[in-house]
């Protein structure tokens, strides 16, 4: 039996349906009273068992390898929590005009997130640039963002993040760190059934993601939060990620260049430095937005959207760039990996 495809016409990633789907399913039938409770719970075990996985597939040492390249890491890391949080504070002059507080949260919270990892190996091995470069810059990326991402949040997003108190420290610890190096102690032993089945893990990876955002847009339609955002609202967020996205990709690219990279690892820095992983973004903000995740995770759930529609795009037109570039050295592209799915991996990072 041939096995069904999305249509490669479909400019919206099929997961992106599941995800707003699953948010219609909140807004007809949100989760209350027991079910809430149940659903919570299940969320939690969810986030953990996210994060045990996380664990298990990075290879450590592939990471710890990767520090030979040290500029370039350094480079997509100063991109990925530096720049993007500097500019997430600079929208802050947006609120009231085209943002409202509550989005520009979300917003913040958006570029605090580590970067994808699936994705950036897709685009980079597309566009001829260094796989392995966006391989371990993805997954130094994933690693500090376990710890950096809930400091970053607690500093600039203060008690609508839940602070620093000792609950939510607490909680951080025992939902995402705990289980995340779990995960990195086992990987020894369960490491190569985690590849054989990553198939089947895959869809509980993607179907606990689709728990964990039912459950914070139920919660939100429970408290009425919706009803503070509006169309208008919903374009103006639209308009400013579209903006973020513009200028973080101009700047990996040509900052790239002024810092004397070749083409290949310009490549790879501007699709790892440039992009937001919704994999590792909506666990997070579930356990530090509580019951606002809703309105928290909508602006990541948007921009990830968008990253994926516009890198598709560029990586197909950098097939189309000269091999050499005026005062830059081309270095033969590694083989491209076989069989990687662009932004719809075994999670959709």
């Amino acid at each position: 039996m041939k096995r069904l495809q999305w249509p490669s016409w479909m400019p919206i990633d099929p997961y992106i349906l599941l995800l707003l789907g699953t948010v219609g399913l909140a807004a007809l039938f949100p989760a209350r009273g027991a079910a809430a409770d149940v659903a919570s719970g299940a969320s939690t075990a969810a986030i953990a068992f996210l994060f045990f996985l996380y664990g298990v597939r990075l290879s450590t040492r592939e990471a710890l390898d990767g520090l030979k390249h040290w500029r370039l890491h350094g480079t997509v890391l100063a991109c990925t929590f530096v720049v993007f949080p500097l500019l997430g504070l600079a929208s802050r002059g947006l609120v009231p005009v085209l943002l409202t507080h509550p989005l520009y949260q979300g917003l913040l919270f958006l570029t605090l997130v580590p970067s994808t990892i699936q994705s950036s190996i897709a685009f980079t091995s597309m566009a001829r640039g260094n796989v392995p470069a966006a391989i371990c810059a993805g997954s130094f990326s994933s690693l500090v963002g376990i710890v950096v991402t809930p400091l970053l949040a607690a500093a600039l997003l203060g008690s609508s993040a839940g602070g620093f108190s000792a609950d939510s420290l607490v909680q951080i610890v025992l939902q995402l760190l705990v289980p995340f190096l779990a995960g990195q102690v086992l990987r020894r032993w369960i490491g190569g059934f985690v590849a054989r089945h990553k198939k089947v893990l895959g869809l509980v990876d993607r179907g606990s993601i689709l728990l964990v955002v039912y459950t914070a847009f139920s919660e939100g339609m429970v408290q009425g939060i919706w009803h503070q955002v509006s169309p208008l609202r919903l374009g103006g967020l639209l308009v400013v990620e579209a903006v973020l996205l513009a200028v973080m990709l101009a700047l990996t690219w040509y900052g790239g260049k002024a810092l004397r990279f070749n083409r290949e690892d310009r490549i790879a820095i501007q699709f790892a430095g440039s992009k937001k992983s919704l994999a590792s973004g909506l666990p997070m903000a579930s356990v530090l937005f509580g019951a606002h995740a809703s309105l928290a995770v909508l602006p990541l759930m948007l921009f990830h959207q968008m990253q994926l529609m516009v890198c598709a795009v560029i990586a197909k037109r950098r097939l189309q760039d000269p091999r050499e570039e005026a005062g830059e050295v081309t270095v033969p592209a590694p083989a491209a990996p076989s069989r990687t799915a662009v932004g719809t991996g075994s999670h959709p990072r």
